[in-house]
């Protein structure tokens, strides 16, 4: 089992919130983070709307003059890492070792917006304009780097990335790296920004969002039979794990116990899920062997449940082969019918989204269920927050290359 990993901070930047507690109680409240995008003119696309995040002033995190040499989702990383850290009552460099703290923080895509700008400067001024920044401003990789650079943590340093698995994979990496006692402490999530021109052509064009333009609070609709396609969304999600002894003896806020972590692949096709989540209920198998759990003691479930047609449909299946009879039982939520879907991003924002439903026993709603489809039976909380007494919470992310994720989580 190796040793025990709990959760002391949380950070998190999204549409629906630059804080924890204004993030939850949006969500509890069953708000909708998703409007027209007004960061670029969208109307010759096909989908015109996302979670975007209208007010972010990376100032307020950073010092000008790096802010400059981070693309947007470092930004927002170095933004969620700073509350996780302040939620945590830690600093590392006041640490006897920061060299037992690490990060470990997952991206999609990476520095899409900062590729963007580069190609077009290259292209219209020549290659003596393209910034000196433009490599280490673009890989995926720098929110860890930045993260690091600024805290002090000089512990194992590494990136997941996994398409929108990315965030999930982080933390369960960062969870094994201090089960394996090769640091006591690691900042991890995820963090994503790809609400740009080239980011919603290519995935206009796969078919895969939601053209639900003249609603787009009620875009975003998992599970219900007039789902069309994912809503774009942006942010970060940060949380401090740290080994439980470590976090006891500084007295830290222990926010609930991670316990099990699972990834599988489907080597199925590079977009759709393999056939009746075959891959996805291997995962939570995983997930649950390594929790030392029987599926009957979960509670909750974050579903990735993205408001695809296939993936909806699947995801259910997949949750019904896993915990079988239980499954009626469970609780199963698609919190991205809010926020929507962070890509690399979604696993660390949907991590503290469970966490918090064991220290709050209140779940969120998956909003915008009109008309459940027939082939998705679960209970998906329905439109209006419910009170629960939650134990053991679930979490998913499945990404496009047949990668799953799941971390469990329990009430210390």
């Amino acid at each position: 089992m190796g040793r025990r990993v709990v959760i002391t901070g949380m950070g998190v930047v999204t549409s629906l919130g630059k804080d924890v507690e204004t993030f939850w109680s949006q969500l509890v409240a069953g708000k909708s983070g998703i409007s027209r995008i007004e960061s670029f003119e969208v109307s010759d696309y096909q989908s015109q709307i996302g979670a975007e995040i209208k007010d972010f002033n990376p100032e307020n995190y950073i010092e000008k003059k790096e802010t400059k040499k981070m693309d947007r989702y470092v930004q927002l990383a170095i933004a969620a890492s700073q509350e996780a850290l302040r939620n945590a009552n830690l600093d590392v460099r006041s640490l006897p070792d920061p060299e037992r703290a690490g990060v470990y923080i997952g991206s999609g895509i990476g520095g899409l917006g900062t590729f963007e700008d580069q190609y077009k400067i290259l292209l219209e001024r020549g290659p003596r304009r393209v910034s000196p920044f433009f490599i280490p401003m673009m890989i995926a990789n720098m929110a860890s780097g930045w993260v690091s650079i600024l805290t002090g943590a000089k512990g194992p340093n590494s990136t997941s990335v996994t398409a929108c698995a990315s965030g999930t994979n982080s933390i369960g990496d960062a969870f094994h790296i201090i089960q394996r006692d090769e640091a006591d402490i690691m900042i991890t999530g995820g963090a994503e920004s790809t609400i740009r021109p080239s980011g919603y052509a290519g995935f206009c064009n796969m078919r895969a969002m939601s053209t639900r333009n003249d609603e787009p609070e009620r875009a975003s609709r998992p599970f219900d039979v007039d789902r069309d396609g994912f809503v774009m969304g942006e942010g970060a999600g940060v949380i401090v794990l740290e080994e439980y002894e470590h976090a006891k003896a500084r007295g830290a806020n222990i926010i609930c116990e991670v316990i099990g972590y699972g990834m599988s692949g489907d080597a199925h096709h590079l977009t759709d899920p393999a056939p009746d989540g075959e891959g996805a209920a291997r995962c939570m198998k995983y997930a649950l062997r390594s929790a030392g759990i029987d599926g009957s003691a979960v509670d909750y479930v974050n579903a990735h449940g993205t408001s695809t047609p296939v993936g909806d449909k699947n995801e259910s299946k997949a949750i019904q082969t896993v915990f079988g009879d239980h499954a009626s039982k469970l609780l199963v939520g698609s919190t991205k019918s809010m926020t929507g879907h962070l890509l690399g991003a979604a696993g660390g924002v949907e991590a503290i989204i469970s966490a918090l439903t064991i220290t709050k026993g209140i779940i969120p709603p998956t909003i915008n269920i009109d008309n459940q489809d027939p082939v998705c039976v679960l209970d998906y909380v329905a439109n209006v927050a419910r009170e629960k007494k939650v134990d053991v919470a679930m979490s998913n992310s499945f990404g496009f290359g047949g990668h799953n994720a799941t971390i469990i989580m329990k009430r210390v």
